[in-house]
């Protein structure tokens, strides 16, 4: 069973609202209909930091998210990755073959222990034909899939790195944080290293930022959570 609660995926966007866009790939269907999904599925297991697919291995079908949270990112030739989206329970990954043609074009890791449901690019040819809800499925999951790989690529050409940062804590703001005493704070589940991924920057480059947004007095951040008292500081950019 998909769960359903807890934060919803993340990615450089502009748009808050549309975050997690995508989730309910499968809920649209009928009880039955979702029967007929699983039973032509398997149920795959991923442990926190494997691979589940790299960038030009064949495409054979897609995986949806059921629990943990699943990273794609792309890897550059000199080496350097940089983090495309994190996809929580709902989404599907794998795309955009999902009749499972050509090859990845990115890689896929789990940052937590996952459980995933696999659909082979066979099985969702036969299931588009047989459940008109199905191709509706797969065709609102590309959608919200294009939404996100458009909206990274408009932050990356437009925005400067200290302003993809800067709205990036916004999001996580948003989409992890809880108001206590005044502040924002924000679990820390995320290092240095996967900032810098996701902004494109190097871990010098963001730990120097965060710094400068200490001693600003904007943040404070421990080993534990980000604390933000001046949120409106971080979103003056927009």
């Amino acid at each position: 069973m998909i769960e359903s609660e807890g934060p919803g995926a993340i990615y450089l966007s502009e748009y808050l609202l549309e975050l997690n866009e995508g989730a309910g790939f499968l809920s649209g269907l009928n009880r039955e209909d979702l029967a007929k999904v699983r039973k032509s599925g398997t149920r795959s297991v991923v442990a926190k930091g494997d691979g589940l697919f790299f960038q030009g291995d064949p495409h054979t079908g897609v995986w949806v998210v059921e629990s943990g949270r699943i990273r794609t990112f792309y890897t550059g030739p000199s080496g350097r990755e940089i983090t495309l989206a994190y996809w929580t329970p709902g989404h599907f990954v794998g795309g955009p073959e999902v009749f499972g043609r050509g090859r990845h074009i990115w890689s896929a890791d789990a940052l937590d222990d996952s459980e995933l449901l696999f659909l082979s690019g066979m099985s969702i040819r036969t299931l588009v034909r047989e459940i008109p809800d199905v191709a509706v499925s797969v065709i609102q999951g590309l959608i919200a899939k294009g939404k996100c790989y458009s909206a990274l690529i408009q932050m990356l050409g437009t925005r400067s790195v200290a302003e993809r940062l800067e709205q990036f804590l916004v999001i996580l703001a948003d989409t992890h944080g809880r108001h206590e005493n005044g502040a924002i704070l924000i679990d820390r589940a995320i290092t240095y290293e996967q900032l810098a991924s996701i902004v494109g920057a190097t871990r010098q480059w963001v730990t120097q930022s965060l710094d400068r947004l200490q001693r600003e007095g904007v943040l404070k951040i421990s080993r534990k959570e980000i604390a933000i008292y001046h949120i409106e500081r971080l979103s003056e950019s927009e």
